[in-house]
């Protein structure tokens, strides 16, 4: 799983999250309560999917590249009637993630995360969500 060492590289990587980063279960357990994290910026992350790719049978193995996905749920919270501390934070915020996490694999990958995506997911409630979607290379070999 890329969720931990995701989690960790975020956390050291962006001074603004060091210590609000969580996994899918605490995002999981926001949603069921219809809440928000009390103190933003807050990160999320979750794994989001996985894409086989061309597969190979020959020379007495089974090979196939695999692209890992994973997610990056962004929550920044802002009162203001016009959201425009919100919109600033979350430029910088965006940026950074994207620096930290693209370009970078855990130790025993074989590609690196490329980003695949970003977009608003919700904005109400005073506050903006906004996923980040990350992508890595692997390769799946099975000896018969």
């Amino acid at each position: 799983m890329l969720v931990a060492p995701t989690v960790e590289r975020i956390e050291t990587r962006v001074a603004s999250l060091a210590g609000r980063v969580e996994t899918a279960l605490q995002l999981s357990e926001m949603i069921r309560k219809n809440a928000l994290p009390q103190h933003t910026p807050a990160a999320f992350v979750l794994p989001t999917g996985l894409r086989g790719g061309p597969e190979d049978a020959g020379a007495g193995a089974f090979t196939q590249m695999l692209s890992e996905m994973v997610g990056v749920v962004l929550v920044v919270r802002d009162n203001t009637p016009t959201g425009r501390l919100a919109l600033r934070e979350f430029d910088t915020l965006v940026r950074s993630v994207v620096e930290a996490v693209a370009g970078w694999a855990p130790s025993d990958q074989v590609g690196v995360f490329r980003v695949v995506s970003g977009r608003v997911i919700s904005a109400a409630s005073g506050a903006v969500v906004y996923q980040l979607e990350f992508s890595i290379s692997d390769q799946l070999r099975i000896q018969p």
